[in-house]
């Protein structure tokens, strides 16, 4: 159910792209609540999640292709390779720039997927507020797995229903292959009803990444791979209050629930350490 400013409230979607409608229809059929403070605030978040649907199928046709972080690669007028594997802005480069390089030179980056769902994101949010605002926020960015990237204000909850297109969802594969640590998990964002981009697989079902998953698991393994019970999301309210607000009267964005969602259970990123295992 959603609630503007505790109203249960008519919303035209007549206007709105498919996947507006879809998040929109999935959030109306919930059981919980999920309350905004304004039309304009959902608004803003529709179109985010599917500004995440339009980035992630366009990273899918940009030619990055997949790496663990020992062997990425990226466009060196835009970024510096760190130690680590990640991507650090270049002083002097506008962070605009560099996110639109990764779609448009794309043959020239390589990654694994926790930094894919970053990229997709932040291209998400620079498609939606505009290259002045995001080089005002999104400063002196790193691209490495979730756990540095705050300014998003990325949460993940535990939840088995509540899903929906542009949240990032994660399946794990026990029993992988110890000799390929890549194999243990893929991050996906949603891309519809039971459609789900990964970086390096494409748009798959979630039965054919599991399937995927199966094949490359160590000898005699027993357990399947399976789709863990959470969702992980940007703070669309903050993002939201981004394009109303002062700059000098702006927050830093704290890890919040979305909207009327569940009990934050814990952060997508864990480590720098344990990255390679956790997310391919």
């Amino acid at each position: 159910m959603i609630l503007i400013a505790g109203v249960n409230t008519p919303i035209d979607s007549s206007s709105m792209s498919g996947i507006e409608q879809e998040a929109l229809a999935s959030k109306q059929r919930s059981q919980v609540v999920y309350n905004y403070n304004s039309l304009e605030q959902l608004l803003f978040e529709l179109k985010l999640r599917a500004g995440t649907v339009q980035s992630a199928l366009d990273l899918g046709r940009s030619g990055a292709v997949f790496a663990p972080l020992r062997h990425s690669r990226c466009n060196g007028m835009y970024w510096i390779r760190t130690d680590m594997g990640g991507f650090q802005l270049r002083r002097g480069v506008r962070p605009s720039d560099a996110i639109r390089d990764i779609f448009i030179n794309g043959s020239m980056y390589a990654f694994e997927c926790a930094s894919a769902v970053i990229i997709i994101m932040y291209k998400a949010v620079l498609d939606l507020i505009g290259d002045d605002l995001f080089n005002r926020y999104f400063e002196n960015l790193l691209l490495m797995t979730t756990h540095s990237d705050n300014d998003l204000g990325l949460t993940t909850i535990q939840t088995r229903t509540e899903k929906f297109v542009g949240d990032v969802v994660y399946i794990a594969n026990p029993d992988y292959d110890r000799n390929k640590p890549e194999w243990s998990g893929e991050n996906l964002i949603k891309v519809g009803e039971n459609a789900y981009f990964g970086h390096g697989i494409g748009v798959k079902t979630a039965e054919g990444v599991i399937a995927d998953l199966n094949k490359l698991r160590r000898r005699w393994a027993r357990r399947s791979a399976y789709m863990l019970d959470q969702a992980t999301f940007p703070n669309a309210a903050y993002l939201y209050s981004l394009t109303t607000a002062a700059p000098e009267a702006m927050p830093y964005p704290a890890r919040q629930n979305d909207v009327g969602r569940e009990q934050v259970v814990r952060i997508l990123a864990r480590t720098v350490q344990d990255s390679a295992v956790a997310f391919r």
